[in-house]
Formats: structure tokens, sequence, C-alpha cells
């Protein structure tokens, strides 16, 4: 007998015929409208695996779910889900990781040069119709090439974007991480550095580290001073690394030349944030993995996850503190 799962958000064509091979199902296709957590709390009561991304996973949630084997999310992020209740229930939490490195990888380096050459600011200001007789000098940003990036957060991302910066830029890489990555330093010739001292060195300070207690706010108000009033602050990683109002004192004191910021501490941005009033910053809508190809790549990987949870087998991506 299939075992039965709930996927609470649409899926590609693909994924669900995959699913479909495997298990009994049923899907939740609002696209643009989270399931009531009292109506997914009744739909999880049966289930043996579901697809939850973007929801809170907790103990309420978890109450009552006694077949429950394995929920998925379809992120490398995992902050919504609560490890502790998820053990203390039996239940695998897994995510999908290493399918959207490279294209993350693309999507910061597309940051780090919006934030050097101004790139989003000036587009504004030519479709704004205020391109005139100004001077080059008026347009001038920073040359990202021969220059030095710091990397904060050394994982399987972070040598995409070290890759990137090396072999395309030619660019002097350091690194701050909790461990020494030896390969990495002989490939990209990149230098280990305390955080300090990475923030008064690097002219692009690249976040890519997870949400922990460790990670919140890093990057606030005394670090920003540390940092060269030439630096650019890119943030791909998740909003409450950095202190937003920091940031925005920061840019707006001209502390630090821009920022390029995927991610924010509430999302989406709201429309009085004070972000959204300055001049000399490129903001995306969280679109690090955001690509049709990515996207179903990582829908997939959460359903392999979920089928092999559900039948009883270990899924190849449980979260690593549920290992």
């Amino acid at each position: 007998m299939k075992p039965y799962v709930y996927i609470a958000h649409p899926i590609a064509p693909k994924v669900e015929a995959y699913i479909a091979e495997h298990c009994e199902y049923k899907i939740w296709n609002e696209a643009n409208e989270k399931m009531p957590k009292d109506q997914l709390k009744k739909e999880l009561k049966s289930a043996d695996g579901a697809i939850l991304t973007g929801y809170d996973v907790d103990e309420a949630l978890l109450a009552g779910t006694e077949n429950l084997k394995v929920v998925s999310t379809v992120s490398v992020g995992y902050n919504r889900y609560d490890t502790a209740a998820l053990k203390k229930q039996n239940v695998y939490g897994t995510h999908t990781p290493h399918v959207l490195d490279e294209t993350v990888a693309d999507l910061i380096f597309g940051l780090v040069l919006s934030g050097g050459r101004r790139i989003a600011e000036l587009h504004e200001y030519v479709k704004g119709g205020h391109w005139g007789e100004e001077p080059d000098s008026a347009f001038y940003g920073y040359d990202i090439h021969q220059r030095t990036i710091g990397l904060i957060g050394m994982g399987r991302i972070g040598e995409k974007v070290a890759k990137r910066a090396r072999f395309g830029f030619d660019m002097d890489i350091r690194y701050y991480n909790r461990s020494r990555k030896t390969e990495i330093e002989e490939k990209y010739d990149a230098v280990r550095l305390e955080l300090d001292e990475l923030l008064k060195q690097a002219d692009f300070v690249v976040l890519i580290v997870p949400l922990t207690n460790d990670t919140y706010h890093l990057i606030g108000e005394r670090e920003l001073k540390l940092m060269k009033s030439s630096a650019v602050l890119i943030n791909g990683a998740r909003g409450p690394v950095v202190d937003e109002y920091a940031v925005v004192q920061a840019l707006q004191d001209e502390t630090i030349f821009s920022a390029a910021l995927d991610v924010f501490e509430k999302e989406p941005l709201p429309q009085d944030h004070p972000l959204l009033s300055l001049r000399n910053v490129t903001l995306t809508p969280h679109i690090g993995s955001a690509t049709r190809n990515t996207d179903e790549a990582m829908m997939m990987r959460a359903a392999v996850n979920m089928v092999q949870g559900a039948r009883g087998e270990t899924p190849q991506d449980v979260i690593k503190e549920l290992r």
C-alpha cells in the first residue's frame, strides 16, 4: 500500500508525477495563499509525509500527527523548523542543499556588480529621465576586478562565489569561517581572517551564513564602522544576519559606499521601510534560487526526501541536528 503524503503548495508537473508514482497524495494549489494552520493540522493528521515550505513546523503543528514520518522543505534554510519538536515526535526534517549553490552564487555576484558599479541606482536614474550633461565622474563606482572580497561563511555557496571572484575577476579572497578550509585556501589563494580584520580589509563584504543564535545581527553598527567608506555590503544569507536599521544609518551617513540585499528581516519588505528611500542600495525580493530549472530541481529533491521518509527509509538530506 502506498503511503499518503500532503504537499502544502503547488509543485511542478514532473514532481507531481514522481510523487504519484510512489504515494497517494493531496496538494494545496493556491499559489498566492498559505493554508490556514488549523486546516493544515487536519491535513497532517493522517499523512505519512509532507512538503511544508514557508510554514512554521513546531510542536503545536506536529501534535496529533501519529503517522507523520517526514517533513520536507524546498529550501536550504530550515530556520522555521523546530528541530527539537521534530526530534521529540521522531519525525525527520529535510531540506534541499547542493541543488541551488551555483544559482545563488550567480545572484550574489550580480549583487556585487550592482553594488560596486551602482547598476540598480543608475538604472533608476536613467528611467527617471535625469540623465543630462553630467560629467562621467557623476556616475563613478568602484572596479570589481583585482579588489578584495571578504566572504563571511565558506560553505558550498561561499566556495562558488570565491571561484567566480578569483578566476572571473582576479580578486583577492579573504574569508571568515568557524573552521579553516585549507583546500579552498590552496585552490583560490584565499586567506582566513577573524571577522573584525576581514571587515577592515574587504572592499566587498559578502554574507553567506545560516541564521543561528550566533549569527543573528552579526553585522551591526560596530561592524559597519569597521568597514571601509568605499566598501559594499552584500547579504545573500538571511535578513536577520544584519541589523537593517544600522545598515540604513550607515548608508545615510555614507559610512559605507553601498549595500546590495536579497534578504530582509521581514519579507516582503514593508512599504514604509527606510531602505526603500535610499539611493545607494540594490534590493531584490529573496531571489537567490529563483530560476525555473533550479526551483524544479529543488522541488524534486524535496519530493525524493519526502518519499524516502514516508516509506520508512532515511532521507538523503536530513537536517544535521536530526541525523
